[in-house]
């Protein structure tokens, strides 16, 4: 996410925060009409019809070349612009995540300059712990074909970024994982509610409910038609997750969202945490690099990943 982005996304009132649910607007759509429709099944025929074009038009920012290459992978909209860690060329198999920034998720820039403990929004967690990084922009996003979509497209672009990193020669394809944070781990929730393509998704800070969102990153969506917030709300759709599911949200952040999910949900591949001492963006620079240590020790034929309440708290001294 460009820098300009994370500066003023941070100085944002706590209750309009991308992620969070605002005080004094209820929780709403934690189930949907049957209980038992999953969001894919929900999706089927569906054509969103889109409030606004928006597309953001910039260009992707030049990484690194020793920390990122620039690549384009195969959306259903077209080819779309991502960061993808260099072949380490050592022969082996490498386990690796999908990022989505928050804010402005369908867009990319710089992820590699050091940031904050206080406010680390870059994953960089991940790379230092030689995990294999993709951060795909998505339709609408910086240059690409398509428009922003708010968080319905976006879905099939995450899981096209996803068919690409696994046929890179360097990635291990049954251990790619997904992560991200504020809009983009709303974004992460409906991916894993759709597909068990991951073998672990990891969110930090989701809405379950689109309703909550600031204007400006719901834009695109008919606010007026149920269908339209519905199929973009992950609160719905909690029975849907196949795959492992970690959500997790600082005690001192945004904690109604994942109070109002960890409630509503009986599936028991959805874990929910709030952590003690932690805010909205306090809570990824430690829980990034515990979750970067678990998938290295993450190597046998099924998933093993778990997490205690203590442990998570122990990283904020509580």
């Amino acid at each position: 996410m460009p820098q300009f982005r994370v500066a003023l996304f941070a100085l944002l009132p706590m209750a309009l925060l991308a992620g969070c649910q605002p005080k004094g607007i209820p929780a709403t759509g934690l189930t949907n009409p049957d209980g038992k429709t999953t969001l894919a099944d929900a999706r089927k025929g569906f054509v969103t019809k889109l409030a606004r074009q928006q597309k953001a038009n910039e260009a992707v920012d030049e990484p690194p070349a020793n920390v990122f290459r620039t690549v384009q992978y195969d959306a259903p909209v077209g080819k779309c612009a991502a960061y993808l860690t260099p072949n380490p060329k050592d022969g082996k198999k490498h386990p690796a995540i999908i990022w989505i920034t928050g804010g402005d998720c369908n867009t990319i820039g710089d992820v590699w300059k050091p940031a904050p403990v206080s406010n680390d929004q870059t994953a960089g967690q991940y790379r230092e712990a030689g995990i294999v990084m993709m951060f795909p922009s998505l339709r609408g996003g910086n240059k690409n074909p398509g428009s922003q979509e708010n968080f319905f497209g976006e879905v099939d672009d995450v899981l096209a970024a996803a068919e690409y990193l696994a046929k890179q020669d360097f990635v291990d394809p049954t251990r790619i994982y997904l992560g991200g944070h504020s809009t983009g781990g709303t974004l992460v929730m409906l991916v894993a509610e759709l597909s068990p393509k991951f073998r672990a998704v990891f969110s930090f800070g989701p809405a379950e409910d689109i309703s909550g969102y600031p204007a400006q990153f719901r834009s695109a969506v008919n606010m007026s038609d149920a269908r339209e917030v519905g199929l973009r709300s992950p609160g719905r759709w909690l029975h849907s997750i196949q795959s492992p599911t970690f959500v997790f949200e600082g005690v001192d952040g945004n904690l109604s969202s994942l109070q109002a999910m960890a409630q509503a949900s009986s599936n028991p591949k959805a874990k929910f945490f709030a952590v003690k001492g932690a805010t909205h963006f306090s809570v990824l620079a430690p829980v990034n690099k515990l979750v970067a240590k678990k998938i290295l020790a993450d190597t046998g034929a099924e998933p093993n990943l778990a997490f205690t309440e203590a442990e998570l708290n122990q990283l904020f001294g509580r």
